[in-house]
């Protein structure tokens, strides 16, 4: 068996399980409804950490913002550069980094945002401008963190962009696991070009 037969047979062999198209009302409404209905949330949760672990990344579920500062701080060595989006991550954080050059962020090893949504099929996350501050910081940093509410994970990218379709939004984009490349000899390396490894917190006490 040739190489290029072998390949295809394990590509054949190895076919996700079809599903149903959604329907063309959702495809093009535009309504920016709600589809985080609680019903589906355990069955998004599971295909989205799934997803995110098989392409490199890691989820890791906690109660709160405050149990995501102190996993920070156990996982993370002192003189380590750290900054973050999120208010209640400040106090772990280089001040003022908000306004410094694009190109002094080069040195920071891990970088916590937040997402707008996530999705189940994917594990891609939506992250505009807004909540970025500096368009550089999840693309610069060593370690990418993104912090997500586990009701706030859609199922798919239809939805998603039904979502996003009449939102006003300068820049924005999806992100799903670290950086990666399989350029050279087809081998894959983590971290080629951005973020050596990417870890989603997923909170799961309810949001007031």
């Amino acid at each position: 068996m040739s190489s290029r037969t072998e390949i295809l047979a394990k590509i054949k062999n190895n076919q996700p399980e079809f599903r149903p198209l959604p329907s063309e009302d959702l495809i093009f409404s535009g309504s920016g409804g709600d589809y985080t209905d609680r019903d589906n949330i355990q069955e998004n949760t599971e295909t989205f950490r799934t997803v995110l672990t098989n392409i490199g990344g890691a989820v890791i579920e906690l109660h709160n913002l405050a149990e995501v500062g102190a996993y920070i701080s156990a996982h993370y060595g002192e003189g380590q550069r750290i900054i973050s989006t999120l208010a209640g991550l400040s106090s772990l954080c280089s001040p003022g980094w908000e306004n410094d050059d694009p190109h002094d962020l080069e040195n920071v090893a891990l970088a916590v945002i937040g997402a707008h949504f996530g999705v189940a099929e994917n594990a891609a996350l939506w992250i505009t401008e807004e909540l970025m501050q500096q368009r550089v910081v999840p693309f610069i940093c060593q370690q990418l963190a993104v912090v997500l509410h586990k009701n706030k994970i859609l199922a798919t990218m239809h939805h998603a962009y039904d979502q996003i379709g009449d939102a006003p939004y300068g820049f924005g984009a999806f992100i799903a696991g670290p950086s990666k490349t399989a350029d050279i000899e087809q081998s894959l390396v983590l971290g080629a070009h951005g973020p050596k490894g990417m870890t989603v917190f997923l909170l799961t006490e309810e949001e007031r």
